[in-house]
């Protein structure tokens, strides 16, 4: 699905990748050079590394004019919301859909043996009682485990504006700005740069406890994976909203594998971005191929794109 009239801008785009790559690492500085992970400040500046990608994405775009004025809005997929009828739907689809999507991951760690299951939530109810002072006394685990589990979807909502501050970097503007590439290698392309930028707290032990390159390796087949669905949300809608709920859900949805396990999982191979999350994403993208859902896509901007004067294309 090569537009030939659209080449790919590569300086806008390279400058993207390190505009963003570079201010994460940035924003991490502080916890590398102090208690990593654990570290207090983390919980302020992982929000912070979240808005990295629209931060490149803004400057590429008033910058180097990359998408020109009078498209930015709609190729960035913040508006119009058209077609509506299937925004709204899509959006919706992607808040509910994607806890599904990361329940069936579970029950595939489990049948693969990449976790045991304790639907009695011994395990869960353990590490709550770490989680409480001495003696605080604990509510029956099954009504936690529930709540937690109910709350999935307005957690979802919660994590939103914080997922925008992603995926208006990485499907709202790299994933458009690729696609005079082909579809497919847009998708996995930048999914595989999706992955890489969250290299600085991967290296730290952030996911799955790993602190060499097979933690960031595991990273980007993981944003792979879920990026050709946060992708196809994005080309199918002409739109970033459903992404981004996408997206929202899957961190409220994340932690679920912990509530089941009889013990501390290998999130590697458990985790919402381990090896089973590779599997049931795949799954689901070989339905929508089969269901023909990648050959409909319709315009990400309202005029064809065209060069600002005097710019050459790469």
């Amino acid at each position: 699905m090569t537009d030939p009239s659209a080449p790919v801008r590569w300086p806008a785009v390279l400058a993207f990748i390190v505009i963003a790559c570079g201010l994460a690492w940035l924003v991490a500085l502080p916890l590398w050079l102090g208690g990593g992970i654990a570290d207090p400040l983390s919980f302020a500046l992982l929000p912070v590394m979240m808005l990295t990608p629209t931060v490149a994405a803004l400057i590429v775009t008033f910058a180097m004019r990359h998408p020109v004025k009078g498209e930015r809005l709609r190729f960035l997929g913040l508006w119009p919301l058209r077609p509506a009828r299937r925004v709204v739907w899509l959006t919706v689809a992607a808040w509910l859909i994607t806890p599904v999507i990361v329940a069936l991951t579970i029950v595939v760690s489990a049948v693969l043996g990449f976790v045991d299951l304790d639907l009695t939530f011994s395990a869960f109810a353990r590490e709550l009682e770490r989680a409480l002072p001495a003696g605080a006394p604990l509510p029956p685990v099954e009504v936690v485990a529930v709540a937690q589990l109910a709350a999935i979807p307005l957690g979802a909502l919660l994590n939103a504006p914080l997922a925008l501050g992603e995926e208006l970097g990485w499907r709202g503007w790299l994933l458009p700005a690729l696609r005079p590439l082909g579809t497919w290698p847009a998708l996995l392309l930048s999914g595989a740069i999706w992955g890489i930028w969250h290299s600085p707290v991967i290296l730290l032990g952030y996911n799955f406890g790993r602190t060499d390159v097979t933690g960031v390796i595991f990273m980007i087949a993981g944003c792979m994976a879920w990026g050709v669905l946060f992708g196809w949300l994005r080309l199918r809608s002409a739109s970033v909203w459903p992404a981004v709920l996408a997206h929202g859900a899957l961190n409220a949805a994340g932690g679920a594998i912990v509530i089941f396990a009889a013990s501390k999982p290998d999130l590697a191979l458990a985790g919402p971005l381990g090896v089973s999350a590779w599997i049931v994403c795949g799954v689901v993208v070989i339905v929508l191929v089969l269901a023909g859902q990648f050959r409909r896509q319709p315009p990400l901007a309202q005029t064809p794109p065209r060069m600002p004067a005097g710019s050459a294309g790469a």
